[in-house]
């Protein structure tokens, strides 16, 4: 690979790389030999340089394609992906991946600079609902994830078996769902919570050969930056039909270095990432840093050129795949005009309105022919868009639809905005903006040349938006220190038009700019000029705000006069919830509320419409005649919303992501152990307000029976199950029949989990059988004793009902199967990340670049492991592998159960490192201890393992009589990067579907 010696193409006629008939990995290898090892270090940057000699041009990495082509000018604009999936209709999602693809190439046809590479779909789980950005997942079931995304990204792809439409990328490899800290917490996930909750949701789409790359996420995994996590990575790699493309998130390959601190210099870090397997850094729009990075570290021996080459071959790929060598072959080249078409509308349309959900229902819906209807609330009038979407050709909203349908004079629409003027203490008159420049002043002697309608949103948000006669009818904005009144919309990646007012003791308010924190003052020039300046409240200016109307006698006035009424409530999606912010509170903001009680107290019937990306916790006293809610549902929210309302379409949207009774029921944003926590639907001891598949049709569903074909059965059985549904009503019956699986008996936590569901539309009156088919194998979880996905035995129940929390008639299966324990221990190596219990306990990494451990957490003085049914039967010592997270005391002891209760097997110190550890942390121990004579265990009985003050713990080892020897340090075999292998074995190295 040295400089200035490639292969010459003159010696062939037909160079590999040039044959469309060989594979994409034969004609990428052949390829990156051509290269100089300056031209393949310079691929290594999300900008790559074109070669010429080779045919290559320039290349970037990553679009994004989330919902609809985003930041790239006009495209066909649907639903979030939180509402894709309330369609539960995985033909209509994989028909927006096409053409989300088609209006990709369409980008690409008019500027080729543009990444065929789609930064999409996002696979995390919808874990919590107070996640910043859950309007980019699916669900919080990760085999919804799963199917979902997977229908996503085969529509991207396409279907072609060697030319690729597009070619997806999953975001977040792995545990990301914070925006708190996001680049320096851990998400710790333990054996069970990776195998069952987290790696489905990605390994679905990649085992399907839908995928072609994975972006790793910011935060650390198990105390290891999730970009260092090789093992992970490699586990998708692993599972995938062809090689995967790894691409680190924006600015991350200096976090590892700059926040989280895990390397000491950039050299170091960049070399560590390219080992694990990361392929395309994504940092600094200036490739030079990275360059000269990854080039110190290949001299300095830090990587090797095999971990360059493998890099090199994986982007190749990527590019063949998508047709750059094969133009004239590329079956899915588009004209630049491709955008939107008609069928992208109509699927526009579809798509949202499949999404709509009816949660509650007594009757106000659909809404009578010929009604006369008040539409209010700030989302009435307006469709918005969230940072990961592009300008759609149009828009329609709510109250836009409505009138379509009804006839204009049969819809009034108020916003329910408080209109006023705001008078300044310093100038004595009103603000205004100046025509032409937008400016606000406090000039104006007349109020009526000075309203401004001010809007509240979630976590005490405000916008202001400048109206009267002097009014462009534009958002107040301080992006330039200046305040203006001149932003359409909200938007940017921090809200420059986000205020928060504070209200003196007096009734005078002060404006706070978000962004800034800074207070809104009034110069003393000729005019007044309003800045964002004031460093503490005191130096705010004070308004005294003169109220043309309050929103909430608008919204009652015209809820009075139509008799029906259709509140429009929910989020914008730049503030309180987003990309860098997590929400502050699950409820409805209280001057929305407060909205939505007025005309609850005004119209004889009231229906709330939530538009939001992400669940609320709903008042018990809310009193709504009927509660739909759709996401942000792109440019045809308004015809789906007006098309549902109307009875023009049944209802078919179910909930993704169940919607939580009661704030306290959702536990910690940043536990990630979701047995523990006790998150989502799976693991919840509390009822949700609206379960996971929640969602009313028209018509009157029943469920009256479930039977099983069989009785009993073992793992590679399928179970045909047989659930009666019953139309009650005068309509057809649309309805998503789920079938969900409890086992309380098994003695280990397990999951209420979906596991099969169809559609169905039942006629009126008639009774259906649907038939649903359930693998058995698909009851498996992660047996951490015997270290693989098994079904445990023991008795289960299946019940079908329209929804997680209201599941009816069931039948039992019996599982046969062998039992997951005793676990056995003696000789063995025990990992305490494999306990059963883990309490005051944080996962840690055992090493740098692989293994995981357990430490006590931050905070606590004390962590317990506990270990089920462990057969100790003639263990006479044991040896603990331990090292300190920090300098002071450190203890580790493991207690057994005896028949007389615990008991101390064996007590360490852990012992201080030599004086030329480098790294405290991982300068590994094994010390070994002679357990008390005549103890007598339960057999099998727990083991409880304690760790005090500092200490770490990779694993313990129970000996018998027999085991003369024991691990030592010293040891030839002893491999001090991961204490259960034999020296110089990496995963990689053992691993035969590794070397391509």
């Amino acid at each position: 690979m040295a400089d200035g010696a490639p292969v010459s193409e003159t010696a062939l006629d037909v160079p590999p790389y040039r044959d469309p008939a060989l594979p994409a990995p034969e004609r990428a290898a052949d390829l990156a030999r051509r290269l100089t090892r300056d031209e393949k270090i310079a691929m290594l940057h999300q900008t790559a340089p074109a070669v010429e000699r080779l045919g290559l041009a320039a290349f970037r990495t990553g679009t994004e394609a989330l919902h609809g082509v985003a930041w790239l000018g006009t495209a066909t604009l649907f639903p979030q992906p939180v509402g894709l999936a309330a369609t539960w209709d995985a033909d209509v999602v994989t028909r927006v991946g096409e053409v989300v693809g088609v209006e990709l190439r369409a980008k690409h046809a008019d500027d080729p600079t543009i990444s065929l590479n789609a930064w999409a779909p996002v696979v995390n789980p919808l874990r919590h609902p107070l996640w910043g950005r859950n309007e980019e997942g699916f669900s919080e079931d990760p085999h919804v994830t799963a199917w979902l995304a997977t229908a996503y990204a085969r529509g991207l792809r396409g279907d072609h078996p060697v030319y690729w439409r597009t070619v997806p990328t999953l975001k977040h490899a792995f545990g990301y769902s914070n925006e708190t800290d996001r680049a320096v917490t851990s998400s710790e996930l333990r054996p069970r919570v990776w195998h069952e909750y987290e790696a489905p949701a990605f390994l679905g789409p990649v085992r399907a050969g839908v995928v072609g790359g994975v972006m790793a996420s910011y935060n650390l995994v198990n105390g290891r930056p999730a970009h260092l996590s090789r093992e992970l990575l490699d586990a998708l790699r692993d599972a995938a039909p062809h090689d995967l493309l790894v691409v680190s998130d924006a600015a991350a390959p200096g976090f590892v270095v700059d926040l989280q601190r895990y390397a000491d210099d950039h050299v170091e870090s960049h070399a560590a990432l390219l080992r694990a397997g990361i392929d395309s850094f994504t940092e600094l729009a200036d490739p030079t840093e990275t360059v000269e990075r990854l080039t110190a570290a290949l001299e300095l021996g830090l990587v090797g050129e095999e971990d360059v080459d493998r890099a090199v071959r994986h982007l190749l790929e990527v590019r063949i795949r998508t047709g750059e060598l094969d133009p004239e072959l590329d079956p899915f080249v588009e004209p630049a005009d491709a955008i939107d078409l008609p069928r992208h509308r109509a699927l526009a349309r579809e798509a949202a309105t499949k999404a709509v959900v009816v949660l509650e229902n007594d009757g106000a819906l659909p809404l009578p022919a010929g009604a006369r209807v008040a539409v209010t609330g700030p989302l009435a009038g307006v469709v918005l868009r969230d940072w990961y979407s592009g300008p759609a050709p149009y828009t329609v909203s709510v109250a836009t639809a409505l009138a379509e349908q009804l006839g204009s004079g049969a819809v009034h629409v108020a916003d329910g905005a408080d209109r006023v003027a705001l008078r300044s203490a310093t100038t004595g008159r009103c603000v205004r903006p100046v025509t032409g420049r937008a400016v606000l002043v406090a000039d104006a002697v007349d109020s009526a040349r000075a309203l401004h309608d001010v809007t509240g949103w979630d976590d005490g948000f405000l916008t202001l938006r400048s109206v009267g006669e002097e009014g462009s009818g534009a958002l107040w904005t301080g992006a330039d220190w200046i305040v203006r009144a001149s932003a359409e919309r909200v938007g940017g990646w921090v809200a420059q038009e986000a205020f928060r007012r504070h209200v003196h003791d007096d009734g005078t308010w002060s404006f706070q700019h978000h962004l800034t924190g800074r207070w809104v003052r009034v110069q003393h020039d000729e005019q007044g000029t309003l800045v964002v300046d004031a460093d503490v409240l005191e130096q705010a200016e004070r308004f005294t705000p003169h109220a043309l109307r309050t929103g909430r006698d608008d919204v009652a006035r015209v809820a009075r006069d139509a008799g029906t009424a259709v509140v429009v409530l929910g989020n914008d999606p730049h503030l309180g919830g987003r990309e860098a912010t997590d929400r502050g509170s699950l409820e409805l903001p209280a001057s929305m509320l407060a909205l939505w009680r007025a005309v609850r107290e005004a119209a004889a019937t009231a229906v709330l419409v939530i538009v939001s990306s992400y669940p609320y916790v709903l008042p018990d006293d809310l009193d709504a005649d009927a509660v739909v809610w759709s996401s942000h549902g792109g440019q045809e929210l308004g015809h789906a919303l007006a098309d549902v309302l109307l009875g023009e379409h049944e209802p078919r949207g179910r909930l993704a992501q169940s919607w939580p009774a009661a704030t306290e029921h959702v536990g910690d944003l940043l536990d990630y152990d979701v047995l523990r926590a006790g998150h989502t639907t799976w693991y919840s001891p509390h009822a949700p307000r609206y379960g996971l598949g929640h969602g009313l049709t028209y018509g009157d569903v029943r469920y009256d029976d479930v039977r099983l074909d069989r009785a009993s059965a073992a793992a590679g059985d399928v179970v045909r199950a047989s659930v009666s549904v019953r139309s009650a009503g005068t309509r057809d019956a649309h309805e998503l029949v789920q079938l969900y699986v409890d086992a309380p008996d098994l003695g280990l936590p397990y999951p209420h989990r979906l596991v099969a569901h169809r559609r169905v539309v039942v006629p009126a009156g008639a009774t259906a059988s649907v038939e649903l088919e359930l693998a058995v194998d698909d009851l498996a979880v992660w047996d951490t004793v015997g270290h693989r996905r098994a079904v445990a035995p023991g008795t289960y129940t299946l019940a079908a009902g329209p929804s997680s929390a209201l599941v009816g008639p069931a039948a039992t299966l019996e599982v046969e199967g062998a039992r997951f324990w005793p676990r056995p221990c003696l000789d063995r190596d025990v990992d305490p990340v494999d306990a059963d219990e883990l309490d005051g306990l944080a996962l840690s990494d055992r090493t740098a670049e692989e293994g995981t451990c357990v430490q006590v957490a931050p905070g606590r003085t004390e962590g317990r492991a506990l270990l089920r049914e462990c057969d100790l039967a003639g263990t006479v010592g044991l040896t603990l592998t331990v090292a300190r997270a920090r300098p002071g005391p450190a203890q580790v002891r493991v207690d057994a159960c005896t028949p007389t209760g615990w008991r101390t097997l064996g007590s360490v110190a852990v012992p201080e490192p030599d004086d030329d550890a480098d790294d405290l942390r991982h300068a590994w121990s094994r010390v070994r201890v002679d357990v008390p004579s005549g103890w007598a265990p339960v057999l099998p009985g727990d083991v409880r393992l304690v760790l005090t003050g500092g200490a770490r713990c990779a694993g313990l080892r129970f000996h018998g009589e027999a085991s003369n020897t024991f691990d030592d340090p010293a040891s030839p075999t002893f491999d001090s990067r991961r204490p259960d292998r034999p020296s110089g074995l990496t995963s990689r190295d053992s691993d035969p579907h590794y070397q391509r």
